[in-house]
């Protein structure tokens, strides 16, 4: 069954009948990286520079497929590399791994696809086995808990305490809130926080953007007061989601603003970072990598993963 990312569990073989949202809060904690990766990713730019490289490759080569795919793709990552440790990895191997991700998520997302279409313009080209043996292994990594719970789950939850009658504005408040979490998900800062605990920053941020300074205090007060909700993490996380929003697009995603009018319209287009050099990988994870030089140069270089 397709994974929606506003409805994760529901009516999986009826393991989760109609998943009602105090589920989604009970078990997001089980779809977080861990605190030692996120605190690694704190301590050390060169573990930040390796997600980095790893996004960038996501982004390049899911770019044909809507902003969602990617999104997953990137949840898959943190967990991956959160499970397995931020090392020096080879570029290969980093490459391999954003590929794996991708096609994780076309393949959840019932996204129709070919290898093709996730090996990019330039860099490293990996065969069909070299990429199934890389999603088994993350499968593994991850526990096979591939029905992510994100943010996108808790944002209708939290827009539906405002009470908010207008439907163009409604709908306006939830397409602002679903561009701030996509910005967010770039930022190491936010890998702290539950993605209930994003989802309600950013609904708060975008209802602070939209609507006049009398109504915010109600929103506010409406969400501060939910049960769910860990009052001193949403400050905490709130203030860096509204740091987020209010920066340029600086990320590797363009958004198009959405007006409090209610005809918003929201493009998320991904930007390709340059070509990389032409690679071919083999079954055994041998890679040939080929440079601007004569036939007789050319360097072979293995490393099994």
């Amino acid at each position: 069954m397709e994974l929606d990312l506003e409805n994760p569990l529901s009516n999986v073989n009826d393991l989760f009948p109609a998943a009602s949202t105090p589920s989604l809060f009970l078990l997001e904690s089980h779809h977080m990286p861990t605190l030692y990766y996120i605190n690694t990713l704190k301590a050390t730019h060169l573990d930040i520079s390796v997600r980095r490289e790893a996004i960038s490759s996501i982004s390049q080569l899911s770019c044909k497929f809507g902003p969602f795919l990617p999104y997953l793709a990137i949840t898959y990552l943190d967990r991956f590399l959160s499970s397995q440790g931020v090392a020096q990895p080879n570029t290969w191997v980093l490459r391999l791994v954003a590929i794996s991700c991708v096609s994780l998520a076309a393949k959840m997302m019932k996204t129709d696809f070919s290898l093709a279409d996730f090996q990019g313009d330039g860099g490293f080209m990996f065969d069909a086995q070299t990429v199934e043996r890389m999603e088994h292994l993350i499968l593994g990594a991850l526990k096979w808990r591939m029905r992510s719970i994100t943010p996108f789950s808790f944002v209708s939850f939290f827009i539906s305490l405002f009470k908010v009658k207008d439907p163009p504005l409604k709908q306006a408040l939830k397409a602002r809130a679903v561009e701030i979490i996509f910005k967010a998900q770039l930022d190491t800062k936010l890998l702290e926080f539950k993605p209930s605990t994003i989802a309600a920053s950013a609904v708060l941020s975008a209802s602070h953007q939209l609507f006049d300074g009398k109504q915010f205090p109600s929103f506010k007060k409406a969400i501060s007061s939910c049960s769910y909700v860990n009052k001193e993490n949403m400050v905490k996380c709130t203030n860096w989601v509204e740091e987020i929003a209010m920066e340029g697009s600086e990320s590797i995603w363009d958004y198009q603003h959405i007006s409090s009018s209610g005809s918003e319209i929201t493009t998320v287009t991904p930007r390709t970072e340059g070509d990389m050099k032409r690679r071919k990988i083999n079954d055994y994870g041998t890679i040939i990598k080929t440079v601007d030089c004569p036939a007789s140069k050319r360097v072979l270089i293995h490393g099994p993963f």
